[in-house]
């Protein structure tokens, strides 16, 4: 069985039923939250000398508290808040319950002033101080909760693909790469000229033809049909289908051919009823602003002093070891192919690299992101120090002093860089980071060709908030381990 073959085999049934359940969980979670702020913001408002005391605040909160309430969960369900389709993947879910409490503060405080009423404004700030982030953050730790479910199998849409074999493949190979967004993909509709097999070249079962997509999504009973590119013959079509399956509860999905572009760079523009995809160009440039470079200063900097302790307990640990260096400095290639001197604390033995050849044959692995496991060359304090990435932070003083940055493609070495081809050269357009999409994502349990991707994916779309995530993300990947060796 290839790449896409199921994952696991089961007979088919009816699409995940606690996905319906997810908008009343996310309502439930809401109100526990804000209930459990009122009452801080009561206690606060009460006890903190930073606001006056003054009476009837008690009556005038048991009148406001229950309708500001019921009137902030009123505002997030108008804003989408609890919509199906705003659950585990994006931003627009955070947008939603954030604007949507911006505005119910506004109202009330507008409100209030109108109607004179005398609403407690230590209340008011810490409710909505305290609020606005503990709505967040509980949304944050619900969308923790729905990957880990997803991963393990459960909160599953079932998913159907209808395209030409080509088109199919690549967007199941996108869906079967992300397993946290829940799509299990348990078919392919093929134009019916191209039904030779009982499978694509991925090893995916085709089930139909795409002329009969009507009748095999009901017949399936998956719950989202996705239309590739090949799929249709005109708009029409795909119009007749959508009213077709509009009484099935069937989400209807266009996937257009195009693939590792963010939220951010995709602006849809209807002109005459026509949905136009307008991409911006990709963000490399702006992976090299004078923004990022200050971040990267303020922020390393920081990093140094607060890291001081784990510098010095690394230096004496390598140099008790077998006295040699603590430091080991490589030359490796910077952005537009400047070369750099990168600095790590040693974990490897002193003639590390004249044994790096021999390993490599005995592996059968090329020179290019070359890794293995049960290396021979790592001491035993390398064994910690590269476990819990201590190994890197001398890296901390190349961001510093702007060889790297603190998020940003691995940096290579010379050898790494002569086997790049076509697009994998654009890597070398921003500063290589300390750590990076490839790191997050499972280190060196990665093959190349998706360690180049994540590379280039992040170069073409980067933004800030994508780099402060990254750095979050880091500090997990890091006391996990995973894929660290």
């Amino acid at each position: 069985m290839t790449l896409l073959s199921v994952k696991r085999t089961r007979t088919l049934g009816p699409p995940s039923r606690a996905l319906r359940y997810l908008p009343v969980s996310a309502l439930v979670l809401d109100l526990i939250v804000m209930i459990g702020v009122f009452v801080l913001a009561v206690l606060g408002r009460s006890r903190l000398d930073v606001f006056d005391t003054a009476s009837g605040i008690a009556s005038s909160l048991q009148v406001a508290g229950p309708m500001v309430l019921l009137g902030w969960l009123v505002v997030i369900a108008a804003f989408g808040g609890y919509r199906d389709d705003v659950f585990g993947a994006g931003t627009d879910e955070y947008k939603r319950v954030f604007n949507a409490s911006l505005v119910t503060a506004g109202l009330l405080g507008v409100g209030c002033y109108l109607a004179k009423f005398p609403l407690s404004r230590g209340f008011f700030l810490l409710a909505f101080g305290l609020g606005v982030p503990a709505l967040m953050l509980g949304r944050w730790l619900l969308r923790q909760a729905v990957h880990r479910a997803r991963r393990q199998g459960y909160l599953q849409h079932r998913v159907l693909i209808a395209g030409s074999a080509e088109h199919v493949d690549e967007i199941a190979a996108v869906l079967h790469r992300e397993p946290w967004l829940g799509y299990e993909v348990i078919g392919a509709l093929l134009p019916r000229r191209e039904m030779r097999g009982e499978h694509t070249d991925s090893g995916l079962p085709v089930i139909g033809a795409c002329e009969d997509v009507t009748a095999e999504v009901r017949a399936s009973g998956a719950d989202i049909i996705f239309f590739a590119g090949g799929a249709l013959t005109s708009a029409a079509q795909l119009r007749q289908v959508a009213w077709d399956l509009e009484k099935d509860e069937v989400q209807v999905v266009v996937a257009p051919s195009v693939s590792d572009i963010s939220s951010e760079r995709v602006r849809i523009r209807p002109v005459g009823g026509l949905p136009l995809m307008h991409i911006d160009p990709p963000r490399a440039t702006d992976a090299s602003s004078i923004g990022k470079r200050s971040f990267d200063a303020v922020g390393s900097l920081a990093l140094i002093v607060a890291f001081t302790p784990i510098f010095l307990f690394a230096a004496i640990r390598i140099k008790m070891h077998d006295g040699g260096p603590i430091l080991f400095r490589q030359t490796r290639i910077g952005r537009n192919g400047e070369e750099f001197t990168c600095l790590k604390y040693r974990t490897m033995v002193v003639n590390a690299d004249e044994l790096v050849g021999q390993l490599q044959t005995d592996v059968g692995q090329s020179a290019l992101l070359f890794k293995m496991k049960a290396d021979p060359r790592i001491t035993k304090p390398g064994k910690w120090i590269r476990r819990f990435s201590v190994d890197e932070l001398p890296q901390l003083f190349n961001v510093l002093r702007g060889d790297m940055s603190l998020v940003g493609p691995r940096p290579q070495v010379a050898q790494e860089v002569a086997l790049y081809n076509g697009p994998m050269s654009r890597r070398l357009r921003v500063r290589p980071g300390m750590t990076g999409l490839w790191q997050v994502s499972g280190r060196s349990e990665l093959s190349i060709q998706e360690a180049i991707r994540l590379d280039l994916y992040y170069v073409d779309n980067w933004s800030l908030v994508q780099d402060v995530s990254i750095l979050g993300r880091t500090v997990g990947a890091v006391f996990g381990s995973r894929g660290a060796y």
